[in-house]
């Protein structure tokens, strides 16, 4: 059976590309923010640069960016002319010298919002424009400060939208407009397992925030089954890489050789942060494209019992390890039942949380029609999902593996 995968994508657009008059502008803090956390949506710029025509505006760093940076923001707090946050104090400014349909900025926070009058005159070369915020919490915003000082500096903007669910409710009443809702996605051509599919080597894989309980349970089921348990021994996702590509590739083909990935709502241990809120982390998306087996905790949300509602998107387990193993002897007895997981996992990410249906989202939110090399990699994803069959899915561990746990 052929497939196109991700470099026949590439190559097919490569063209298209070169012929382009660019349409859209967007920022990106890629030439010197390295942190881990960024590389998903540094993959997510790249798609949108591979299916549009898109000029990446890289922003480059004042000396002394990070005490800029906190500076300014504590300044904002106790600014009562509302100045400050218009104000460039961070970055080498930026003249665009061409026109715009589409001005897209991306804020990992809303306090990045201070990067955007680094840009001088945006509006005058873009016709239409969004923020889109990543992380902001609905606790965050009953603080009368921060709405003062850094919500409110989001209406320069014609489209506002946010990563969080609850949150894109919270700010359209708010601001009384409206707030799209647009989750993080995955490079779906990227993290999907085959056409070469490989050998689950890695037991279960673990990475970034971890219930310690749990942790310690898989821990005692590596020492005394020998399975191979990958899990993080260095920081969290603000430890810098070296090449965002590199790290995501790296990702992708560990997640592909998983069997079982863990899984648990955003920043599930950070309450004093949430207060509460339950969403969709960004494992969650990345797991089920590489077609490893959800294992952990669903989170109890609209937004995931929409975007994960088929069967078995996540194999639950108790956040303290109680039953873990009680789980894994169960399914080792089960191998056709974890094909079907796997298949169906990568199947829907490719039809749902792809890059490209976020990007999608942005041009009908903003009103731009689609071009050819979208539809292209729409079809390509398409394709790959229909010709997803539990046959072409190797490599998975043979029964019984825990069954002496």
């Amino acid at each position: 059976m052929n497939f196109l995968n991700r470099s026949d994508c590439l190559a097919i657009t490569e063209e298209l590309k070169n012929k382009r008059k660019p349409r859209i502008c967007m920022l990106t803090t890629r030439g010197f923010a390295f942190n881990t956390f960024l590389c998903g949506f540094y993959e997510g710029q790249d798609i949108l640069f591979d299916i549009d025509d898109v000029d990446l505006i890289i922003l480059e760093p004042k000396k002394s960016y990070g005490f800029r940076k906190t500076l300014q923001q504590k300044i904002i707090r106790r600014d009562f002319t509302g100045k400050m946050v218009a104000t460039n104090m961070t970055l080498q400014p930026i003249s665009l010298t061409k026109e715009y349909d589409l001005f897209i900025a991306y804020l990992p926070y809303v306090e990045d919002i201070i990067h955007i009058p680094a840009i001088q005159r945006w509006k005058d070369h873009c016709k239409t424009s969004i923020c889109w915020v990543n992380e902001l919490w609905v606790t965050e915003l009953q603080d009368s400060t921060f709405n003062e000082k850094w919500l409110s500096a989001l209406a320069q903007f014609d489209h506002i939208a946010c990563g969080l669910n609850a949150t894109a409710k919270a700010v359209s009443a708010l601001l009384n407009r409206p707030c799209d809702f647009i989750p993080t996605g995955v490079d779906a051509l990227r993290f999907a397992p085959y056409p070469a599919s490989s050998a689950r080597v890695i037991d279960i894989y673990s990475m970034g925030r971890a219930w310690q309980k749990l942790h310690e349970s898989f821990l005692d089921i590596a020492a005394k089954q020998k399975i191979f348990y990958m899990y993080d021994t260095f920081g969290t996702g603000d430890s810098p890489v070296k090449d965002y590509r590199q790290h995501r590739d790296m990702f992708a083909n560990i997640a592909k050789r998983a069997q079982y990935f863990v899984v648990a709502p955003a920043k599930m241990d950070a309450t004093h942060e949430t207060a509460g809120q339950i969403e969709i982390g960004a494992r969650y998306f990345e797991a089920a494209a590489a077609g490893a087996i959800l294992l952990g905790q669903s989170p109890h949300c609209e937004s995931f019992n929409q975007m994960f509602n088929w069967p078995d998107s996540v194999i639950e387990i108790q956040p303290d390890g109680s039953d873990v193993a009680d789980v894994l002897s169960s399914l080792s007895t089960q191998p056709e039942r974890l094909l079907e997981i796997s298949c169906r996992n990568t199947k829907e990410s490719l039809l749902r949380h792809d890059w490209l249906y976020r990007w999608q989202q942005i041009l009908n939110i903003t009103g731009l029609k689609p071009t050819a090399r979208l539809e292209l990699r729409e079809k390509i994803l398409k394709t790959m999902a229909l010709q997803t069959h539990t046959e072409e899915y190797t490599g998975f561990n043979e029964p019984n593996i825990y069954n002496q746990v």
